[in-house]
């Protein structure tokens, strides 16, 4: 391995004199220079994130809920009509491996809020596009918009946050876009079946502006934060020692399974419920998106428990939970259904929460890089995966997609084992 095990490491970074650039405003007071649980930066920052995550994902996926729809309105397939999710996710993917790079010149802060604003334009711009190829193009352009957030958002975490607090930070982040999942699928279909598709979106478009100012107003000026010069050789190089590391190709590769699962399922179990024996309508099947918030309140849980069990000792488990979630929803009891989606979902967000953290904390330098290439990998198992499996939908139906993702799991819970091996057992 490059170096010494890390995940134990303080992430210290030289600290910046002055304020952040584009931000105006000093930043917060904390020991030791990080923020610490409990103060009122730490509030500050986590409300900002949780508002920033809960847009990102709500624009996201809003979509997602709608796909049966395109499928009738614009006559498109299954795996055709995925592409307004998937298209989105491939582009945020490619994306932010420069996103990250562009935040080390211009800064945390004002690339997350010139991300967000922008997305939102694009989707109050995609709901009023009348033909389909037009709706797409809106779609792959928000992903380009979209890559300003994510990995920058992970980053400025690592950087800022005390290693005690980092856990805790990272799983209220990851709870934010879990609710911002929740929101988008279940507010799309209620609205959705009182004014149509086209106001859904809408409705999207203005909760993201409204977030975007909260990050605005309420995210410190990063502490840490040391501005450098975009060189191209510098940054291959950086993205050269993240894959010579013995533990964070593995964490890459875990989040384009345990992503590439989540959404498949997420994609076609509305095709599922829409028809016979469930036939249920846009709003019934919204609301059973609720299950999000065991989602939020899991990765926050989650995420102070690998402080004290240790994330190699989680990992296996979340993702446990979501193979057993996946094989509940093959049943034919509508309750079962649900409760398969919500276990599904809990071991979804841990998973997530206990792999990005690790990826923060395991990476020595160029942390931006190390977190864009952990949500590329994680990204492109969406875009991949989630349409990949409308071909296993059209071939075996649910059938069909819980045996791709039952086996993209099986692999995923291998390479954890595999990461007990690589690594040290840590208390961070």
């Amino acid at each position: 391995m490059a170096g010494p095990s890390v995940d134990t490491l303080e992430l210290q970074r030289p600290v910046a004199k002055g304020t952040e650039a584009g931000t105006g405003a000093p930043a917060p007071a904390a020991a030791n220079g990080k923020i610490e649980f409990g103060t009122s930066a730490f509030i500050r920052t986590n409300c900002a994130l949780f508002a920033a995550g809960f847009a990102t994902f709500a624009l996201l996926y809003c979509v997602q809920p709608l796909m049966p729809l395109f499928s009738q309105s614009f006559h498109v397939s299954a795996a055709g009509a995925s592409l307004a999710l998937s298209l989105t996710t491939g582009l945020l993917a490619v994306s932010m491996l420069v996103a990250g790079v562009l935040s080390e010149t211009w800064g945390r802060k004002p690339m997350m809020v010139g991300s967000l604003f922008c997305s939102a334009v694009l989707a109050a711009l995609s709901a009023v596009l009348p033909h389909w190829h037009a709706f797409l193009v809106t779609r792959a352009l928000m992903g380009v918009a979209l890559s300003g957030l994510p990995a920058v958002a992970m980053a400025y975490v690592g950087e800022e946050m005390h290693p005690r607090s980092l856990g805790v930070a990272m799983g209220l982040y990851v709870g934010g876009t879990g609710l911002g999942g929740m929101a988008g699928r279940l507010l799309t279909g209620v609205v959705t079946d009182l004014s149509g598709w086209r106001a859904a979106v809408m409705t999207m478009a203005v909760l993201a502006v409204l977030c975007a100012a909260i990050l605005q107003r309420c995210l410190p000026a990063s502490r840490h934060f040391v501005r450098r010069p975009m060189h191209v050789g510098p940054l291959v190089n950086m993205y050269a020692v993240q894959l010579r590391d013995r533990a964070l190709p593995w964490l890459f590769a875990e989040g384009f399974l345990v992503m590439g699962a989540f959404v498949t399922v997420y994609n076609y179990v509305g095709y599922r419920l829409v028809a016979p024996p469930f036939s249920l309508s846009q709003t019934e099947i919204g609301l059973i998106f609720v299950v999000y918030l065991c989602g939020i309140v899991s990765s926050a849980w989650i995420g102070s428990l690998s402080g004290w069990l240790g994330r190699q000792t989680l990992l296996p488990f979340t993702l446990g939970l979501m193979l057993l979630g996946t094989v509940l929803t093959r049943a034919s009891s509508l309750p079962v259904v649900i409760g398969g989606i919500t276990v599904l979902t809990v071991g979804f967000f841990g998973s997530h929460s206990v792999v990005s953290a690790w990826v923060g904390a395991r990476a020595q330098t160029g942390k931006a890089q190390a977190s864009a290439m952990y949500l590329f990998a994680y990204y492109v198992g969406s875009s991949v995966v989630g349409s990949l499996g409308g071909v296993f939908w059209s071939v075996g139906r649910w059938s069909g997609v819980t045996s791709m993702t039952g086996v993209l799991l099986l692999v995923a819970i291998a390479i954890a084992v595999r990461l007990r091996v690589v690594t040290t057992r840590v208390t961070t």
